[in-house]
């Protein structure tokens, strides 16, 4: 085997791996973290939702978007929440810092996400009850 060929292999098993990493990162959230689990349970309800009222493609589009923003947010909150614990366990103010700001970020983005959601989905409600 050539030289070349050997190296793309490894790359090519390298690159597997990396997705077999990935998806055990968002399988362990998941399953360890509550808020991803709440998040998971928003993105299955918006589905059911979206699939009931039938909405537009762009409407699925920015759904999509935004709970890949959260899921994702809360996935890199865990991540900055195990490295500070894992250089310390003292209460220092920049790992406090650390911490709150990558909570803020996800609390931000889902805080906006909900606004959009009612924005894409009261129409759809209002219509079904009668009062458009």
């Amino acid at each position: 085997m050539k030289r070349n060929e050997s190296s793309e292999q490894e790359k090519k098993r390298a690159l597997y791996h990396s997705f077999g990493y990935a998806f055990e990162g968002i399988w362990t959230g998941i399953v360890r973290e509550r808020n991803m689990k709440i998040h998971c349970l928003a993105i299955i309800f918006v589905t059911l939702a979206g699939t009931l009222f039938e909405i537009t493609p762009v409407e699925w589009c920015i759904c999509l978007l935004l709970f890949g923003l959260v899921a994702g947010l809360e996935l890199v909150n865990t991540a900055v929440e195990a490295v500070v614990d894992l250089v310390t366990e003292e209460k220092k103010p920049l790992a406090k810092l650390a911490k709150d700001t990558a909570a803020g970020a996800v609390l931000f983005a889902a805080v906006i996400s909900v606004i959009i959601g009612c924005i894409i989905f009261l129409p759809y409600v209002l219509e079904l009850t009668g009062k458009i």
